[in-house]
């Protein structure tokens, strides 16, 4: 459908080389994009690069290193040479640590924080430019159903997410007379390299999945559509908000009485 192509847009996907951003990436390309992969490792980005031009669509690549300042204004600056500023930058890599409390380290803290939530700032800030002298924009910040949803363990890892989805209703403000959007995606549990402990571990599996109104883990093909939707002209009048792409697990309880439930 029209509402849904991306047909002369260029999008900027970070973490793209794997999991979920690369099918973010994927998604965006087969709708019309131009899409440029980031993350730090050249090879496995050219090879998802090679990946979506077999396939039909439009890739480059910009290795960088997404937490240094002055490389980000210089990536930024590369891809707009060649392609002209991003019309669509989706934040999505990131790092999961898992650390209880008293065994924990600050090093593991601002190690989550800087990879997850001042790689987004820094590149909210460089491609918002841009995207404010066009006076159009969509920005897709991946953060996680921990945002909201507490986890034992997981403080560096949700407090970061948090700190996302605080950027993102902020920007949602500060952006909107622009004409730009600014949205989160929380994803649930899904078997990439991200949650393979969980997937390797059928009693750890089986407890996810109690929780987890539909039952199972998402498929990484699942989170492509709500990346669509938020960057085409489909999401055009949202803003601000979070798509929750989990299954159902931060805002329904299960409660399993009986596995052979007819109503």
């Amino acid at each position: 459908m029209e509402m849904f192509s991306l047909t002369g847009k260029v999008a900027l996907v970070t973490g793209a080389s794997r999991g979920l951003g690369r099918v973010i990436a994927e998604t965006l390309a087969k709708a019309g994009a131009l899409v440029v992969l980031a993350a730090r490792d050249e090879g496995k980005l050219a090879d998802v690069a090679g990946s979506i031009r077999s396939a039909g669509g439009s890739a480059d690549t910009e290795a960088f290193d997404m937490n240094d300042e002055v490389a980000v204004a210089e990536a930024i600056g590369r891809i707009s040479a060649r392609h002209g500023s991003p019309h669509i930058l989706v934040n999505n890599a990131g790092i999961s640590p898992r650390e209880l409390l008293l065994k924990s380290t600050l090093e593991t803290w601002d190690e989550a924080h800087r990879v997850n939530a001042r790689s987004a700032y820094l590149l909210c800030r460089e491609v918002a430019r841009g995207m404010i002298e066009r006076r159009e924009g969509r920005i897709i910040n991946v953060t996680s159903y921990v945002a909201d949803l507490g986890r034992d363990g997981f403080q560096a890892y949700s407090s970061s997410k948090a700190a996302m989805s605080g950027l993102t209703r902020s920007l949602a403000c500060e952006l909107g007379p622009f004409g730009i959007t600014v949205n989160n995606i929380a994803p649930g549990l899904f078997f990439t390299d991200m949650g393979r402990p969980v997937q390797d571990n059928p009693v750890v599996h089986d407890k996810y999945r109690e929780v987890i109104a539909l039952g199972r883990a998402g498929e990484p093909s699942e989170i492509g559509g709500a990346a669509l939707f938020l960057a085409s002209s489909a999401g055009s009048y949202v803003t601000g908000t979070t798509i929750e792409v989990d299954g159902g697990v931060a805002n329904v309880m299960p409660v399993r009485f009986s596995q052979n439930r007819t109503r």
